[in-house]
């Protein structure tokens, strides 16, 4: 395949302020109102009962210990016991529906970016690396989902500080003032610690991507790394990207480490006031020993609430990185959407198996490149009629491939247009498009899955009869016949347990079973021994009848598999003729043969037809016979 993409080019993700991830967390919380609002309330029982057990043993060391009444003890004793049985029930109440509502939300933020991700077009795939957005969906979801677990329990705390607020001012201003008197430095602190912690949090996340996406190559690409022994150069790396996530993370925890312990310490000395202040009072007789112990558990039970703003500023901070890193993502417009109003393809004729009449290509003054400045392709005019097959052919870089994506609508041509069937491809819904042509890559992948559900992949619901047919199609039957579970055989991962031409085989059967009026075969034998090429070549030519076919192919072989051959140079046809006709009368063609020539096994016979000796029938079934030319 021509590799005519631009990986060198800048991805399409900016960074966005932080309110926008704030507010893609806000928005998909609203659609989930309910289930916050019952954590909310569960929130506010448990803040309810463990306010009150400090005024309950208040009255009972008041109204019970210091008076000497056991029957009074025992009543507070129990309503202590009671609020305090609340408090654990609620406890747990509280961490299951925060728990609940942040796993919902990370569930339909991912499924909401996978739809977005498979709807974006090719051109962001191209600069936007797989393990990049493996850790937007990912990494950065949980830490999206880390802190709205504790939403929930940051409002149950905050109601807390708030209710024992009011309750110190009732019991003693003068000891509430020195009990909270350094909540407006701790808020300094906090919004301090949360301004420096913010960009770190984000290059975290970044660095942690970079990780990701070496991990990622190495793992999908471990043969490559293997077969050049590449394995210390993955180490160093690796290492590389662990050290700068080390470096991060260290950042992190310096800044961490100079604000943690004054938000820590603050509250402990508005304790130490209290008991200063507040032990005089009892001594001189100007407050009960029930008010100052009460006052004292209002003052601890606030100290936890104050210690987590820190991390709960820390995890907002992140977390709101992280949901800026998913909302790049969620807001890069696909450039490739259906039209408002789509227009329909003309219907195929009966019997529906035989695409007769439809699948006629017209390439119009097409003018494309991948945003460079120099074209792939310059005003490329050509027809193909239905039915027809055509091979395209030309040298690295020529446009063969890019005029397969731009009739698919991988992406839009820059000027000019591209028509199925009188149809602009821009005019009709990509789905129907795309269900009208199959295309076979040089570069075949299949899934996880086994070689039947492969073979159905664009057809779920095809029987077993109609698989197994288009496997005989493709040359493949034979192969599976021999595996142990046939077609229910598990494919390994990207179908490495198969070899390369099995594999395209596999993906031939694939195209074959969805029966479309055009298609496509993109280098889809180059991975196919030269020697075994007859197997299948003799069932290409009988899908490829009555079909409107393009052959994208360097070997001879496959080439005069069509009725028609183009030859691109410089964005434009050419030439054009059969195989036979453009070896004896062109010497660019001769040429582009001969350079995509590399198997000594046939270099007689492609150097007799290079030379124009394929008229001759001999030498014809020498390069046909044996497909020397490779991709």
């Amino acid at each position: 395949m021509d590799e005519e993409g631009d990986s060198s080019r800048p991805s399409d993700l900016t960074v966005p302020p932080s309110r926008d991830g704030w507010r893609l967390i806000l928005s998909t919380l609203r659609q989930q109102w309910r289930g916050i609002a019952v954590g909310v309330v569960v929130g506010l029982v448990w803040t309810a009962a463990k306010v009150a057990v400090p005024w309950l043993v208040q009255q009972a060391i008041d109204l019970g210990i210091t008076p000497g009444d056991l029957e009074a003890l025992r009543t507070w004793t129990i309503a202590i016991v009671i609020a305090a049985a609340v408090a654990a029930t609620f406890t747990g109440l509280r961490r299951y529906w925060a728990f609940r509502e942040s796993r919902r939300l990370e569930t339909v933020l991912r499924d909401r970016l996978f739809a977005h991700v498979q709807r974006l077009h090719f051109a962001f795939h191209d600069r936007v690396q797989t393990g990049d957005l493996m850790s937007r969906a990912n990494t950065d979801l949980q830490q999206v989902q880390n802190v709205v677990v504790l939403i929930p329990l940051t409002i149950s705390n905050a109601v807390t500080v708030l209710a024992v607020a009011v309750l110190l001012v009732s019991i003693d201003p003068v000891l509430t003032v020195l009990a909270l008197g350094s909540l407006p430095f701790l808020n300094l602190l906090g919004k301090r610690f949360s301004n420096r912690l913010h960009p770190t949090m984000i290059g975290l996340q970044r660095e942690s991507a970079a990780l990701a996406t070496v991990v990622e190559e190495s793992v999908s690409g471990i043969r490559a790394v293997k077969g050049f022994g590449a394995e210390e150069l993955q180490r160093r790396r690796l290492a590389t990207e662990a050290d700068d996530i080390y470096d991060v993370a260290m950042q992190a925890s310096r800044i961490r480490a100079s604000f943690l312990p004054a938000m820590e310490l603050l509250p402990n000395i508005g304790l130490i006031f209290v008991l200063g202040y507040g032990g005089w009072q009892v001594i001189a007789g100007q407050l009960s020993l029930g008010s100052l112990i009460a006052f004292n558990v209002y003052v601890a039970l606030l100290i936890w609430p104050l210690r987590m703003l820190g991390m709960i500023i820390a995890q907002g901070q992140r977390a709101a990185a992280s949901a800026q890193r998913v909302h790049e993502v969620l807001d890069t417009a696909p450039e490739i959407t259906a039209p408002a109003h789509p227009q329909h393809l003309p219907a195929r004729p009966e019997p529906a198996s035989v695409a007769t009449g439809v699948g006629r290509i017209e390439l119009d003054a097409v003018r494309f490149g991948y945003g460079r400045p120099h074209p792939v392709l310059d005003g490329l005019d050509l027809v193909i009629e239905p039915g027809e097959s055509v091979a395209l052919v030309g040298a690295t870089g020529s446009g063969k491939s890019t005029v397969a994506r731009l009739l698919c609508r991988f992406y839009d041509v820059e000027a000019g247009a591209v028509r199925l069937d009188g149809v602009d491809v821009r005019d009709l819904d990509p789905v129907e498009l795309r269900r009208a042509i199959s295309i076979v890559f040089e570069e075949t992948f299949l899934f996880s899955d086994t070689l039947a559900a492969n073979i159905a992949f664009g057809r779920p619901d095809a029987t077993d009869a109609e698989i197994h047919r288009a496997a005989e199609l493709a040359g493949a039957a034979s192969f599976i016949a021999d595996l142990d579970d046939g077609y229910a055989s598990l494919v390994g991962e990207r179908g490495h347990s198969l070899s390369g031409g099995q594999r395209q085989r596999i993906a031939i059967a694939r195209a074959i079973l969805a029966d479309p009026r055009v298609l496509i075969l993109d280098d889809a034998t180059s991975a196919v021994d030269p020697t075994k090429e007859h197997e299948i070549r003799d069932a290409l030519g009988q899908v490829m009848a009555h079909r409107t076919t393009l052959v994208i192919a360097h070997r001879p072989a496959t080439i005069a598999l069509a009725d028609r051959v183009v030859l691109l140079h410089d964005g434009r046809v050419a030439a054009q003729g059969t195989h036979h006709e453009l070896l004896a009368s062109s010497a660019a063609y001769r040429q582009v043969l001969a350079t995509a020539h590399h198997d000594p096994t046939a270099d007689a016979g492609d150097t007799a037809a290079a030379s124009g000796g394929g008229d001759d029938p001999a030498s014809t079934d020498g390069v046909l016979g044996v497909g020397g030319v490779a991709s």
